[in-house]
């Protein structure tokens, strides 16, 4: 592809802070519209949580595909997931007296 003007490090990078950022507000935007469709609306939200754990998952391939997850960034996932399992579990417990 032929550029009109090429581009640096700085712009991308910029690129990229920017894209992270659009990722982290649509995120954490669906993780509030899941918590006031359950809350307050009373209706199940597993599509709005199946599009936040999609584009994790999309970004975990990638990362897979390019080779960069190290040992050590995939343990730390893991544990993350284990621990908001543990974190849940415990909610509905707490929460449902169950």
């Amino acid at each position: 592809m032929n550029r009109l003007v090429s581009r640096d490090e700085r712009e991308t990078a910029i690129d990229l802070a920017a894209d992270r950022l659009a990722f982290l507000v649509l995120a954490f935007g669906l993780l509030i519209a899941v918590m006031y469709r359950s809350f307050v609306l009373g209706e199940a939200s597993w599509d709005l949580i199946g599009l936040v754990v999609l584009a994790g998952a999309a970004g975990y391939v990638y990362r897979l595909q390019a080779g960069v997850a190290t040992r050590r960034w995939l343990s730390v996932r893991f544990l993350t997931v284990v621990l908001a399992a543990v974190a849940a579990a415990a909610l509905i417990v707490l929460l449902t007296g169950r």
